[in-house]
């Protein structure tokens, strides 16, 4: 109680502020918190847009409840001292309810294709919410030996462009030409208890075969799902049961096919860049299923620099800024003009593989789920309809029907829309 009432103070105190025309500009900030990041932030990042433009900024690092309540008081009280707002796209969909945020509609940002998809999510309620700003994700890994090995009618160039033919049944088929000429399993997955399994069945899998992570759970688009994934596991190695990460299995090619979080599969990349193509995931029946953590820049409602702060935004959205922030942080840039200025090496690999797959015109984005406390018991019904179903040779009606029941309690709880 002691500490928010503190809270509560200095946030009052801060609303008796006047705020002057040559005051800096207020940047908060969820992302670039850890100490490292904030250096980069404020001594490259911020320090290079007050150079050439003369507009000082001020970055504050903020965890999410501390801005959202920031933020509100402000606006409540129209004594708005933040004139930037850096989040994931959940925290400003939030806000965005609350109404927090500015509608940037009429904000023109020249030479910058923003990834359609991206683009596409900012745009909340019809209204444009945010500029997208950063994005993580998970992609596949290749080691280029397994391309001898393609099945018929799919060439190197439909894998790493996304094209249609690079389908999950492809996948199974290659999986199937590996395994008979290399006698064994290639393909693998971090099924460990610390690995993101999880992410791939309800991000990937699931938004491919039914169009959602979980409202369509039980539905019959899921049962070929499971019939899928079911022909699949003979070409998973088994070491994939135990597996946290990827980037062993890869460089000692253990696999020639991984699935993982790009920060999981980079250092393989660094260490043998010549080795290596990050590709796009396939696509399902309903497309070309994938996670994507979004992060965007978004203007309060009565922010007291809107001018500058779409400055500020024009200068963290172009390719030479996008390109540091992923030389320095490891967040992948949201526009396509960025690929061309990223350096040749490792993160030139792992770009293209990213903007390739964010880029697909058949993707279907999943956002990972704002679940708190249940997040955990989120990620377990996949695992556990996976050991059930595919491992143990569970029904998959009945499987599928209980744990859909589990998930519908687990958002209702929270009071989110199901995904």
């Amino acid at each position: 109680m002691f500490r928010r009432f503190i809270a509560v103070l200095v946030i009052t105190l801060l609303l008796t502020l006047p705020v002057f025309a040559g005051e800096a500009l207020n940047f908060a900030s969820t992302q670039m918190v850890p100490a490292a990041e904030q250096i980069f932030a404020k001594s490259v990042l911020l320090k290079g847009f007050a150079d050439e433009s003369g507009i000082n900024v001020e970055f504050i690092p903020m965890e999410y409840p501390d801005l959202f309540t920031r933020l509100s008081a402000e606006v409540f009280a129209q004594k708005v001292t933040i004139s930037l707002v850096g989040e994931l796209h959940g925290g400003l969909d939030l806000m965005n309810t609350k109404v927090l945020l500015d509608d940037l509609s009429g904000i023109t940002l020249p030479n910058r294709t923003f990834i359609k998809a991206l683009e596409d999510y900012s745009v909340l309620a019809g209204k444009k919410v945010y500029v997208p700003w950063m994005q993580a994700t998970y992609v596949m890994a290749v080691n280029k030996k397994a391309f001898q090995y393609l099945p018929a009618g799919l060439k190197v160039e439909d894998v790493t462009g996304a094209s249609e033919k690079w389908t999950y049944d492809a996948l199974l088929n290659w999986s199937k030409n590996l395994n008979d000429a290399l006698k064994g399993p290639k393909l693998g997955f971090p099924m460990g208890p610390k690995g993101l399994w999880h992410r791939f069945l309800h991000g990937y899998i699931y938004p491919s075969f039914t169009g959602y992570q979980a409202a369509a759970f039980d539905s019959l688009r899921a049962v070929k799902l499971w019939e899928y994934l079911k022909e699949l596991r003979p070409y998973m190695h088994p070491s994939s049961s135990v597996w946290e990460s990827m980037d062993e299995p890869l460089l000692k090619e253990e696999v020639l096919i991984a699935w993982d979080h790009t920060a999981r599969v980079k250092n393989a990349v660094i260490e043998k860049p010549e080795d290596f193509a990050i590709v796009p995931s396939p696509r399902g029946p309903q497309g070309r299923g994938y996670i994507t953590v979004a992060v965007g820049l978004a203007i309060p409602v009565g922010a007291p620099q809107k001018d500058n702060a779409v400055k500020l935004i024009d200068y963290l959205t172009s390719p030479d800024i996008q390109v540091k922030m992923l030389e320095n942080i490891g967040f992948f840039p949201t526009i396509k003009e960025a690929e061309g200025v990223i350096p040749e090496g490792a993160l030139k690999i792992l770009a293209t593989g990213v903007l390739s797959q964010s880029g697909s015109p058949d993707s279907v984005i999943a956002m990972i789920p704002s679940l708190g406390a249940k997040g955990g018991e989120f990620s377990a019904a996949y695992r556990d309809a996976f050991t059930k179903i595919v491992i143990e040779g569970a029904d998959t009606e009945t499987t599928i029907i209980s744990i859909a029941d589990k998930l519908r309690a687990i958002f209702k709880e929270i009071g989110v829309p199901l995904l």
